[in-house]
Parts: structure tokens; sequence; C-alpha cells
């Protein structure tokens, strides 16, 4: 089983997109997402300096623009992709790239919504002096505690040995000072104390922007960096994506997840090497794969070839429709409304000609999203007639 990963802000390093930007569809691609999203994105991942690239405004959609463009590389037709991948998620900001990657919305929707996001967030974050600071190592219940003590807020959970601690940058220097036993201190390469209470205000901005913006539902299962749960209604998955700026994220129970759906393999979308490299710390057993120059997408598709099962669209959606098996006029079943739970082959309808009456059933069963028809409306061969979630197994 394959699980695609897109990192969050951090992982950015100067000059990272130049092998990319050799190929000129690379580079054409990159330039119609700086004219979206209005960054010069080609200036800033290749002759940008680190303190550049770390203004949350120009990292977020730098590093969303790479990923998406990077996987149109690694997969020139998307419907390919879909066949092949079993889940994705994100890191942070990667979430944005995981959820336009699975259809939930547009690269260009993806473009201009990361733009105001890291705007939002930068604005904020200038207020007052935040940071965050990853503690590698020590006794979990430790770590935490001495987080607690010294008033800063445990914004990320990447797995065993992993914390990352935000707030403002006196109380870092004083955790610095009295660090827990057996860790090492690694302040991160972000403007702020994201996903604390720090940059809640940002959520307010964002919300507004997202009412906005059409959804669809993933086309593979999505992970969601709340809870490590599959998310499969589309404005959820950008719902989760607003709140999840002033929110922790629990890349813990992310990981959690795949290894509960048998994950075997993990590639990391560029700039990569950040999430593959606590994945090998805490998925002993799953191979990884990071993504980070051109001269490797032979690889990278050996390796999805390797480890793609089949994507969800083929053995198990996240979406169905039940279409009507010839012309004639629809008659639905009692006790019917979206939101019913239907076990499989539950019959949903009728459709009636002048020669023949065919129930509609739901051979696999799922929940009702929505109703497409209406009883007693005409249809045709092939029509749909209703959309379903299907019970997707976590095991």
């Amino acid at each position: 089983m394959l699980v695609i990963v897109a990192p969050g802000q951090g992982a950015q390093t100067p000059g990272f997109l130049t092998p990319w930007l050799e190929d000129p569809t690379f580079a054409d691609r990159i330039s119609w997402l700086s004219a979206v999203s209005d960054v010069d994105l080609i200036h800033y991942g290749t002759k940008a300096d680190a303190e550049t690239i770390r203004d949350t405004a120009i990292a977020q959609p730098l590093l969303v623009a790479s990923g998406l463009v990077a996987a149109l590389a690694l997969f020139p037709h998307p419907a390919d992709a879909f066949r092949v991948i079993d889940l994705a998620a994100g890191h942070s900001v990667g979430e944005v790239t995981a959820a336009a990657g699975v259809g939930v919305i547009s690269a260009e929707q993806a473009m201009v919504f990361v733009r105001e996001r890291g705007k939002a967030m930068a604005q904020v974050a200038a207020k007052t002096p935040t940071g965050m600071m990853a503690v590698l190592g020590g006794d979990p219940e430790e770590v935490l505690a001495a987080i607690e003590r010294h008033r800063l807020i445990a914004a990320n959970n990447n797995g065993p040995g992993q914390v990352v601690a935000a707030g403002t940058l006196e109380d870092l220097e004083r955790f610095t000072q009295d660090p827990p036993a057996r860790t090492r201190l690694v302040p991160l390469q972000v403007a702020g104390a994201f996903h604390t209470n720090y940059v809640a205000h940002a959520v307010d901005l964002l919300g507004g922007y997202a009412r906005a913006i059409s959804t669809h539902d993933p086309r593979t299962r999505l992970l969601s960096n709340r809870d490590g749960l599959i998310v499969h209604d589309g404005r959820e998955v950008l719902q989760r994506i607003v709140t999840q700026v002033s929110s922790p994220v629990r890349w813990d129970l992310c990981m959690q997840t795949m290894r509960d759906l048998g994950v075997t393999g993990m590639l990391e979308m560029p700039p990569a090497g950040t999430l593959t490299g606590i994945a090998r710390r805490a998925m002993p057993g799953v191979e990884t794969f990071a993504l980070k120059t051109p001269d490797q997408l032979d690889d990278a598709r050996a390796f999805v070839e390797k480890h793609g099962e089949g994507g969800p669209l083929e053995g198990n959606p996240t979406w169905r429709l039940l279409v009507a098996p010839m012309k004639g006029i629809f008659s639905l079943a009692p006790d019917q409304p979206a939101g019913a739970a239907l076990t499989p082959g539950t019959i949903v309808g009728n459709v009636k000609s002048l020669r023949d009456d065919l129930p509609v059933s739901a051979p696999h069963g799922g929940t009702i999203v929505e109703w497409l028809v209406e009883d007693g409306d005409p249809v045709s061969p092939g029509q749909p007639l209703v959309r379903l979630h299907p019970a997707v197994s976590t095991s």
C-alpha cells in the first residue's frame, strides 16, 4: 500500500527548485503558479537565501507549488495516479498540497488559498515575536511536562522522539536553558508559533475565503492532521485545513492510521526528506522514497508501481454513484433520506418503463450523501441517481 505525503514549512532549502527548472515544462508550470499566487516562485526557489524563504508568505506558496508541479511530473496523467495511490496526507501546509493533489480543490484555488494563508499567518505572527522548536528524544511525558512548565504549546506531535514546542521567543529561550533530560533542541525555520492560539485570528480570515471555494470529494483516501482520520467530504477537508492553522498537528496519529491500513511505502514530494526521515524512525518496515530532484523520477515511478496496489476509485472509492439502468420513471424506496446508512444490496428505488420495472440497489452499501433525482422524475440510461460514501475499513 502506497501513501504520498507532502511536507510542511521548514522543509524548504535555498535553491531546491534549481534542478527542476531545467525542464521547460516544469518551469512553465511554476511560472503559471507564480502568476496565480503573485509570488515569484522561480526566484525564491533558486536564488533566495534561507532567511528570505523563511518568510511564511513566501515559504507556503513555494512549498505547495513545488509539490503540485512535481506530482504532475511524476504522474503526467492524473487519472493514472488515482489507480495506484492508496492514501495521501500532508503535514501542516502540506495538507493544502495533498488536498489539491487528490482533487478536493484545483491547483489554482490551492495557490490563492495558500497565498492568503501565508499572508494571514505572517501578519498575525508579526504582532508577537514567537517561534517553534523541535524537541528530539527524551521521555515523552517529561517532554510534554517541560513544554507546559515553560508556558509553551506542543504544536506538533510528529511521533516518538519528536515534539515541536511553540510560543514566545522569551519562553523558548528559557526552555533552551532548562531542556528536558536526554533531548536535543532544534529551532525551526518558521516565522511564528503556528498551530497555536497565537495565530487564531488567521483562522477567521481564512474561513471567509474558504466559504467561497468550491470543493470536490477526494478521489483517494485523505488523512487529516487533526486526528489522523480519513476524511471523505471535500467541504470538511477544507474546513479542517482552515482550523488546522491554530490547532496542533497530530502527525503521530496520521502515521498510526498509515500503519493500521498496512502502508508499505511512503513517497514524499519535494522538498522531500523531513517526513520520510520521521517515518524511518517511527514506522519500521515501511520503505520510504524522498523525491528531491528530477533525475529520481524514474526510480520514483518504480517505487510507486512496487507499492501501489490500486487506488480507491477501483476497489474502495471515496464516493460512488448509483445510476439508472434504463430509460423510465424513477420511484424512490421508503425511508432513504440523505444520511441514511445502507447495507450491501439495499434497494434504493426502481426505474419503470413501458416494458420493464427494474430495481436499483447499492451493491456495496454506504451512506447516502445526496439524491440527484426526485421521486417520479423521468431518467435516462446511465443517469446518476444518488451519491454514496462507502463504508471504509481502517484495518
